[in-house]
């Protein structure tokens, strides 16, 4: 017999955003102020109507700092948690950091980025970071249990914005 799901960790990456000027390519001030688009502003909204029936009322929402990840954040909630960790550049074991993985009973919502995002549930599925893509406004949702003294990962969804 399974024990029930000890953690809910629901990675969202922001939707479609415009892109830099070759100008700005590598300035990170403006790659934190872009903004979503007209299609990422419809794909955040149509994720968020699909999430929120199913999110508890408890869920934690934490945002990168970046435009495009607040602004994909507050189509879900008017209020999510701005956490500097999420920013783009950070890796896998930053995230883990900031979400105490699987230790936090409550549902957590990241909105980041790629590759952050793709590294980490890599690493919580198989074990390893690797190059995983999620696709921009995609969901991909695991949770954390234990069953027979081990340790899981399971995936509960993965969404994309064009398929709902």
């Amino acid at each position: 017999m399974s024990e029930p799901v000890s953690m809910n960790l629901i990675l969202w990456r922001h939707a479609d955003a415009e892109n830099l000027p070759a100008t700005l390519a590598l300035s990170a001030q403006a790659d934190l102020a872009r903004e979503l688009t007209d299609r990422g502003r419809k794909q955040a909204e149509t994720a968020a109507q699909w999430l929120r029936p199913r999110l508890p009322d408890d869920a934690l929402i934490l945002s990168s700092p970046a435009v495009r990840a607040v602004q994909t954040a507050h189509a879900l909630t008017p209020t999510p948690r701005i956490v500097r960790d999420l920013a783009p550049g950070a890796n896998a074991m930053t995230l883990l950091g900031a979400i105490d993985w699987p230790g936090n009973a409550q549902t957590v919502v990241i909105v980041g980025h790629q590759p952050a995002l793709g590294q980490l549930a890599a690493l919580l599925l198989s074990g390893q970071e690797a190059y995983w893509t999620i696709k921009k406004g995609g969901i991909w949702w695991l949770a954390s249990r234990r069953r027979e003294d081990e340790s899981q990962v399971v995936v509960r969804a993965v969404v994309n914005p064009d398929l709902i």
